[in-house]
């Protein structure tokens, strides 16, 4: 109660002057105005806030933004006084729009209980045979038939894209491909696939091994979404099997006009099947290969884990030995008590690594050897990606077959070549010289390693496919249409119907935006000259290991 006296003497001497200032000038009573209604207006919006519930601290990193937008308001400025040496702060740089996403709903489907599932895949086969739920347009919508005419990137893509033109080669010297040519294709393909207005169309003709046919049209799909409006009207057969089938001493002369345009994964010296990428690209379910995206970071987090000059310095390998003599006499060459040829080589049984969840096949932990080996099995093998991400320098087997990238690596440069007819003596020798040149192994790991990691992402494989499919159908003497047994799949389709680690693979892989610019430009075609060049330089440096090899083993 002391107090209180001089508070209430206190008051009544503001509320004096503040009449009195009040009857001098109208300013300022403009000015207390203002302060009266901020006053209010504050207290109504505590009133609010604490009605609505406790007020939330925001974040500093939150905070700075919205004061920085405050101040730098073109009303606030007029406000600030101007400093005689500091100039003004720029405006916050604005964010661009991000491309619009697409949608995908399923409707409520009756599919089996996964702890019940089938062998094998049952998806594509559930979604050839149910009720279509693709949308009926795109979303997001296509770009204008201007954009889908002028790519924009600007960037010229890989050296391996030129063997586009050498494998469209003889249907272009053919004059191009007719309805003739690809019904021959039709013998032996696992499904056809048209695309109507960037709309795709399946035929399923047989079944294929696992679920290649599954995530190999999945894999289209998904151009189509990353591209919309971009790949043409087509119509093509597709062979899941690995061995190429179209021999090209039986298309010579006359016969050129029966070649059947045959897509699949391989390729070889004497066939002229088409090479497409693979289906591993968007994920292998059956042995737990996740899609590419994903296991090129593993992968390049496995190199991490155990510098070169630190890891085993002995050559490994691990696979399944029994499909193929080749494979079962490099097991020959791996360590034992009689012979030490610097390989390590494991079984892999894929059948109890299932049972056991795949614990031992992690790719990204087997890349703690300085070198390791790639060989065929029945044919070409998805394992030289991976193999050839690691870092460690890659000891090839001499290769028959080629995929649609391997064209372009070179001996020595990417990889040490291996003789296939004395592979123990010649792994050692590998490793032998590596060991003793170590600084050239590690760099020859090096450059393969980037060479997967930069040349070999996602963006490129998708240019790649718009590329080869755009060309081809340059070729088509007819006008695509839908087949009557053909029925229309979209990502939807797939997705919805799918299980398990199907499933899991499908979604993780799935564009998830469109894309706004064009592909990497397309190099042009090699001269004759060109690649005989390119030819001889190959086999010049394998011919220099193996004179290397001779001198020093004496073989």
């Amino acid at each position: 109660m002391a107090t209180a006296a001089p508070a209430a003497a206190d008051c009544r001497l503001v509320r004096t002057v503040l009449a009195a200032a009040l009857s001098r000038t109208t300013a300022a009573f403009l000015f207390l105005s203002v302060v009266a209604v901020g006053v209010v207006v504050s207290g109504r919006w505590i009133t609010a806030a604490t009605t609505a519930g406790p007020l939330t601290r925001l974040p500093i990193t939150a905070a700075i933004p919205a004061a920085a937008a405050v101040l730098h308001h073109p009303e606030t400025q007029q406000l600030q006084p101007p400093h005689p040496s500091t100039p003004p702060a720029p405006p916050p740089p604005s964010r661009p729009t991000p491309p619009p996403s697409y949608s995908l709903s399923c409707p409520s489907l009756n599919l089996s209980n996964p702890a019940k599932a089938p062998k094998t895949s049952q998806t594509l086969a559930r979604a050839l045979s149910s009720p279509s739920i693709c949308p009926a347009s795109p979303s997001p919508p296509p770009p204008s038939p201007s954009a889908a005419g002028s790519p924009s990137s600007n960037n010229s893509c890989p050296s391996y894209f030129r063997f586009i033109h050498e494998d469209l080669r003889p249907w272009r010297a053919a004059g191009g491909i007719t309805r003739a040519m690809l019904d021959r294709a039709r013998l032996t393909a696992t499904f056809r696939l048209v695309v109507l207005g960037g709309r795709a169309y399946v035929h399923r003709l047989r079944p294929a091994f696992q679920t290649r046919d599954l995530f190999t049209i999945w894999g289209v799909l998904q151009l189509l979404r990353r591209y919309p409006g971009r790949v043409p009207d087509l119509d093509l057969m597709f062979d899941t099997v690995d061995w190429p089938i179209v021999r090209a001493h039986l298309y010579r002369g006359k016969y050129a006009e029966m070649l059947p345009p045959l897509f699949r994964y391989c390729g070889d010296d004497k066939t002229l099947d088409i090479v497409f990428p693979d289906w591993s690209f968007w994920g292998w379910p059956e042995i737990n290969i996740k899609p590419w995206d994903a296991l090129q970071e593993d992968l390049k987090d496995g190199n991490n884990r155990v510098r070169w000059m630190d890891r085993e310095p002995y050559a490994y390998w691990k696979g399944n030995p029994s499909v193929s003599a080749t494979r079962k006499e490099l097991v020959k060459c791996n360590v034992s008590s009689t012979h030490d040829w610097n390989a390590r080589i494991y079984a892999q049984d894929w059948f109890k690594e299932s049972k056991a969840g795949y614990k031992d096949s992690d790719l990204s932990s087997q890349c703690a050897h300085r070198y390791k080996i790639y060989i065929e099995g029945s044919a070409w093998s998805i394992s030289e990606k991976y193999i050839l991400a690691c870092d460690s320098m890659t000891l090839l087997v001499t290769p028959r077959y080629y995929d649609f990238f391997s064209r372009s690596l070179m001996p020595t440069q990417h990889y040490w070549p291996v003789r296939d007819d004395n592979k123990c003596a010649s792994i050692k020798y590998a490793v032998d010289w590596g060991n003793s040149h170590k600084q050239m192994a590690q760099h020859i790991g090096k450059q393969a390693s980037n060479f997967i990691q930069e040349e070999l992402n996602m963006d490129h494989v998708y240019d790649y496919m718009l590329h080869l499919l755009t060309e081809y159908a340059k070729l088509l003497k007819f006008k695509p249409t839908k087949p009557p047994e053909a029925v229309e799949v979209c990502s939807e389709s797939l997705v919805c119907q799918a299980e398990g680690l199907e499933k899991k693979f499908l979604v993780e892989s799935m564009v998830k935006f469109a894309r706004d610019a064009g592909p990497c430009d397309l190099p042009p075609p090699f001269d004759p000259h060109e690649l005989k060049l390119l030819k001889q330089r190959k086999e010049n440096s394998i011919k220099q290991i193996q004179m290397w090899e001779q001198r020093d083993l004496g073989a």
